[in-house]
């Protein structure tokens, strides 16, 4: 399962936008994280959400400590960080007559630290996997490994020494880096300590992804992907209000769209600002979406006038692939995200997204006195959600229906509501049946469980909006969790849509929404 991409696309470059983004790059804070523990031996029933540690040690332990060939311990850092590790080593017996030549292995979640990474089978790149192996001549030295890493743990193994002397280790340090103010965020105080919890780990996931841009995952892509940044930016809105960062990344995007003006679905940032090749129908829309949000929140008029030409230029790419009938065009010439699930079909939730963004564009257009353009996409909402009522809902089954099977899914009916087809109570109905009914084609990913979340929220079911909080993203809390995870099914939690769950990333941006939700939905006080 992988991408479609076009390598021949060309991209049209805005200088403008450029420097304008180039002119928000935010102030990095940096803070030094020491471990906590000594982890001499590891023995795992469940690799990737528990584990049982025997012996522990206090990290000042180590010191005391010497380590020959063949040996190895790990460090407990008592919390997930994003930054730089260094260290000092000494050789320990008699002068040292060879190099030492030592492994690290840096692991989110102690699976990484405790399956060997020769196991890995995925098709996503190894070199993903955060491991870095040093021949050090000199000794005694300070260390400073080159990469920034994202992890808790971090496992060292003395590869080789001589028979002549052994190493310790000491001052072992971590300079973690994120573009997120803390001091702004005031904690949430709800009578549900699960609650607080959950806003807790969100907040630290979106901390630990808010680089020199939004990131998608610290630890694998690293890069700008518009799906995350959405659902980052609400996240940021009511905790970090880093609002010059979403307009960061929204020029960004503006800035390297394709030649038929299309914005890309991630960037890389590094050494320059590079589009990817790859173009996902409702990664696109969601460009328009994320202005939307931005807007409401900032009123910023400037970037509004700027932006809206390439927000409106989406809204016109999705709709060439609306048929006479209303509906969209499902064939092989197009990718839509979604959900990370192998049989899902497209058709009806990207309807839906197109529906929900059109929404958005025609209150844009108000904004700006676009009347020809209001007037244009009103149709086409009307046009639109006619077609899927008329053509896409199964009145005996009581569910939108998908593609030439017409496939029942979760992602279909939740975006559906989310886009408001039907009316709220409907909508409610609707969700009910869902509920109960449990369609076979279901989700994968904390970015679809937000979205249904969100979709109970505002049909008023927050009873079950709240058991589903708890649920899905407590059960990673309870499964181990210091920050939320790329990919959770909790019938089975060694899923991964790369082939090996090692290459799953363990912290990650379209997981940090809960404290969105609770700060928005619920009636809290925060201090």
């Amino acid at each position: 399962m992988s991408f479609q991409s076009d390598p021949n696309q060309k991209v049209i470059r805005n200088p403008l936008f450029e420097e304008k983004a180039d002119a928000l790059k935010p102030k990095i804070y940096q803070e030094t994280i020491t471990p906590n523990r000594v982890v001499k031996t590891i023995t795992n029933e469940d690799i990737i959400h528990g584990w049982e540690v025997v012996p522990t040690e206090d990290y000042q332990q180590l010191a005391t400590q010497s380590f020959g060939k063949g040996e190895s311990f790990i460090l407990d850092f008592g919390q997930h960080v994003v930054g730089y590790v260094s260290m000092n080593v000494s050789p320990v017996g008699s002068p040292p007559d060879a190099p030492l030549h030592v492994r690290f292995t840096f692991g989110e979640m102690p699976v990484e630290v405790s399956e060997p990474f020769s196991s890995y089978d995925g098709w996503i790149s190894s070199s993903w996997l955060q491991e870095e192996t040093l021949h050090v001549d000199v000794l005694p030295n300070k260390i400073k490994l080159p990469r920034r890493y994202s992890f808790r743990y971090m496992k060292v193994e003395i590869l080789d020494t001589s028979q002549k002397f052994n190493v310790s280790f000491n001052e072992v340090r971590c300079q973690a880096v994120t573009s997120a103010d803390v001091s702004n965020v005031k904690q949430l105080n709800h009578e549900d300590p699960l609650l607080n919890k959950l806003d807790e780990v969100s907040i630290k996931t979106l901390q630990d992804c808010m680089q020199d841009v939004f990131e998608d995952g610290p630890k694998r892509d690293r890069r700008l992907w518009l799906g995350d940044l959405r659902l980052q930016a609400l996240a940021n809105y009511v905790t970090f209000k880093n609002n010059d960062l979403v307009k960061r990344n929204l020029y960004q995007f503006a800035t390297v769209p394709n030649e038929n003006g299309q914005v890309t679905a991630n960037l890389f940032v590094e050494p320059t600002l590079i589009p990817d090749d790859t173009f996902l129908f409702d990664y696109s829309l969601f460009f328009t979406t994320t202005l939307f949000d931005y807007y409401q929140v900032t009123k910023d008029k400037e970037t509004l006038v700027e932006l809206w030409g390439t927000a409106y230029r989406q809204i016109e790419l999705a709709l060439e692939r609306v048929k006479d009938n209303g509906i969209v065009k499902d064939d092989s010439s197009w990718w839509s995200f979604i959900d990370w699930h192998p049989d899902l079909n497209k058709q009806g939730p990207s309807q839906a997204i197109l529906i929900y963004a059109l929404k958005r564009a025609i209150n844009l257009a108000n904004e700006l006195g676009e009347t020809e353009e209001e007037a244009y996409l009103t149709l086409k909402v009307e046009t639109m959600t006619m077609a899927a009522k008329t053509h896409l809902w199964n009145e005996k089954a009581g569910f939108f229906v998908s593609g030439e099977s017409k496939q029942i899914s979760w992602a279909t009916q939740v975006w559906m509501v989310l886009a408001e087809v039907l009316d709220k109570e409907a909508s409610r109905k609707l969700l009910q049946n869902l509920l109960v009914e449990k369609p076979e084609i279901g989700m994968n990913t904390p970015y679809m469980y937000h979205h249904l979340a969100e979709a109970l929220f505002l049909t008023g079911e927050t009873e079950e909006a709240i058991k589903l909080l708890k649920h899905y993203w407590g059960g990673m809390i309870k499964d181990g969790a210091d920050t939320f995870w790329e990919l959770y099914n909790p019938e089975d939690k060694e899923f991964s849509p790369y082939g090996n769950h090692l290459i799953n990333s363990f912290c990650h941006a379209w997981s940090c929404t809960p404290t969105y939700l609770l700060r928005t939905f619920l009636d809290t006080r925060q201090s």
